[in-house]
């Protein structure tokens, strides 16, 4: 469980933020994600429960032109029933939505439209059949799992995609019964199941098996098994060391890396100084009479001719 001082540091990467989202599922959404925008389908984008926002950053960063992207939790709200108000006090008192929002704007520049209330208030705020892709994390309750379970039957389009939460943990047995009533009697039919969740549509999933499929195939970082149980193949996934996708760094950790100091072009060495040549003492000499008026000139090489002759 995150402590507040945990959930008041800024984030840096995506694994500073508390939650639960393993990197297969994160593989898993990016895939999902990536192949409907591949494809150019268009539709908006849901997350029913947040808690500190690390799934909620990845899937807004799939967030496409004209695509509304809408998160719902109570944060510290009151819940609509006792059972719920207990759940939310024992796991989720650290969660407020300020904690949220600011994690989110630490990779986003703008939030996502929020709704601050239980999962009911959804269908009431969401266009019917105007979803492409809605992930589940709220209540572990049975009843609340249930009605989640509907409303994205309903917000979804034909071939869109559900993700549900902890359909299989021990402690959720709510979330288990709800999600298996939806694939035996709701139409929910599963596409493949992770470590934590399953990925179904009210659509066909076999085009979109055979895709997955082959994505797997192809990586040696993928535990897969196929089974068939009461008329649906199942796809089961397991993570063998498989690295997150890429996710940009927040704003925080650009502004704390260090930036480069700008270099200094040197000054060019001056060049050497030369020594001026030394003129010999005849020539400097000979300078000195060229530049003396006319008269005293003669006076001086008359005197250095008498010099030369020899004496007798």
């Amino acid at each position: 469980m995150a402590t507040i001082q945990e959930t008041t540091r800024q984030p840096h990467r995506l694994d500073d933020v508390p939650g639960w989202f393993p990197v297969l599922d994160q593989v898993l959404f990016d895939w999902f994600l990536s192949r409907q925008e591949t494809a150019e389908m268009r539709g908006d984008l849901l997350e029913v429960g947040v808690y500190m926002g690390k799934s909620a950053i990845f899937v807004g960063r799939h967030q496409q032109p004209g695509e509304r992207y809408t998160v719902c939790d109570l944060f510290e709200g009151d819940a609509p029933d006792d059972a719920n108000q207990a759940e939310s006090t024992k796991s989720y008192s650290a969660l407020t939505r300020r904690v949220f929002e600011d994690n989110y704007l630490s990779f986003h520049d703008e939030l996502p439209r929020v709704l601050q209330g239980p999962s009911s208030v959804v269908p009431g705020e969401v266009e019917p059949r105007s979803c492409r892709f809605v992930h589940i994390d709220a209540s572990h309750l049975y009843e609340h799992v249930h009605g989640d379970i509907g409303a994205a039957h309903d917000l979804l389009l034909p071939d869109g995609i559900v993700v549900l939460d902890d359909f299989r943990s021990e402690h959720t047995p709510g979330v288990s019964i709800a999600t298996w009533e939806a694939v035996l009697n709701r139409g929910l039919r599963p596409i493949c199941l992770s470590t934590q969740k399953l990925y179904g549509t009210w659509g066909d999933p076999e085009p979109i098996q055979e895709e997955l499929l082959a994505m797997v195939r192809q990586r040696s970082d993928c535990h897969l098994s196929v089974q068939e149980a009461a008329g649906h193949r199942i796809i089961r996934l397991k993570s063998k060391g498989m690295r997150a996708p890429e996710f940009p760094a927040s704003k925080h950790a650009k502004a704390a890396q260090p930036q480069p100091v700008p270099q200094e072009t040197p000054a060019p060495a001056p060049a050497p100084v030369r020594p001026a040549p030394r003129r010999s003492a005849s020539r400097v000499r000979r300078v000195a009479v060229d530049l003396l008026p006319p008269v005293v000139t003669r006076a001086i090489r008359k005197a250095r001719a008498a010099r030369r002759r020899p004496a007798g």
